[in-house]
């Protein structure tokens, strides 16, 4: 059955990018609403912008969506993910603000709060895209690729100059509530170079190191506190792979590898697999793939606790 969130949940924050402070709602939504963000500081126009691998103005920062008025909402990869690991199909993100607060760097708020507020069953089943045919791109040394599978699986290898962060690699087959036990708490992650250089261009200015992103300098960790995880980088890549997946617009099953991806590559395969003959249909989910979806299976007492 297909799911919405029993009632509205609001966060309020700066983006990482913008700096720009804004308040976001959660609103449960009808079968086959799917995912919609709706801009409220806008009066005029439309406001509405789909939460869709077609409405993506590819960026290598962060994941932005913007609809046929050029409306957007920016760093919606978190707050994806995080209704994709929690198996929400329908809901309504209001936003006043052109970017979504980036709070603590991960996925982490976002998961608390839907699990405590609970979800609501809709009379409707639940379709989902299989990967039926593999397709790859690349640009440089990087590459992504989606290959059959029965369930969601994400491989990714991150190969980094700095000492601190080197080569990671990690797979994890994406259920059982495995997101959020395993990825939903890694922050996103930069180099301190990054940093100075972004703040100098008028950008990160709403980060702050060791409360809502990771920094390294080098060999260092430069954020207090240190790490979450020894591999935290590479999780939180596959934490941004699952959020920009969940934008295929349904569950998709099949099997995710990325090396040194980010989020313009993974828009751009998603794109290149909805434009190929075959390699993608849409089934209705009998008891069994549900069972596999992400969100299946979800207890809060294995969701990190974080401060």
């Amino acid at each position: 059955m297909q799911t919405t969130i029993k009632s509205p949940i609001s966060f309020s924050g700066n983006g990482l990018h913008s700096g720009r402070p804004a308040t976001l709602t959660i609103r449960p939504a009808m079968a086959e609403h799917g995912i919609w963000f709706s801009r409220t500081d806008v009066m005029v126009g439309d406001r509405l912008i789909p939460a869709r691998w077609d409405a993506v103005n590819r960026s290598p920062l962060c994941t932005r969506l913007e609809n046929a008025s050029g409306l957007s909402v920016s760093t919606v990869e978190h707050l994806m993910a995080a209704l994709a690991g929690c198996g929400v199909h329908n809901a309504l993100i209001e936003i006043d603000g052109p970017e979504v607060p980036i709070l603590d760097g991960s996925s982490a708020p976002f998961v608390r709060a839907i699990v405590q507020r609970g979800l609501r069953k809709l009379d409707a089943p639940v379709r989902i895209f299989e990967v039926a045919k593999t397709v790859t791109v690349s640009e440089g040394e990087a590459s992504a690729t989606l290959a059959p599978a029965d369930t969601l699986r994400i491989d990714f290898e991150i190969d980094f100059a700095d000492a601190a962060i080197g080569r990671q690699a990690r797979s994890l087959v994406m259920n059982n509530g495995s997101f959020a036990r395993v990825l939903c708490d890694s922050r996103t992650f930069c180099r301190q170079a990054d940093v100075d250089a972004m703040q100098a261009n008028g950008l990160a200015l709403g980060g702050e190191p060791g409360v809502n992103a990771v920094v390294f300098d080098g060999d260092a960790v430069v954020s207090p506190g240190g790490l979450r995880h020894a591999d935290e980088p590479v999780r939180h890549k596959m934490l941004d792979a699952l959020g920009d997946l969940a934008l295929a617009g349904a569950p998709l099953v099949g099997h995710y590898t990325g090396i040194r991806a980010g989020h313009s590559l993974t828009n751009t395969l998603l794109r290149k697999l909805f434009a190929t003959p075959g390699a993608v249909r849409m089934v209705t989910c009998d008891a069994a793939t549900a069972a596999r979806l992400p969100g299946y299976g979800l207890i809060w007492d294995e969701i990190p606790a974080v401060a």
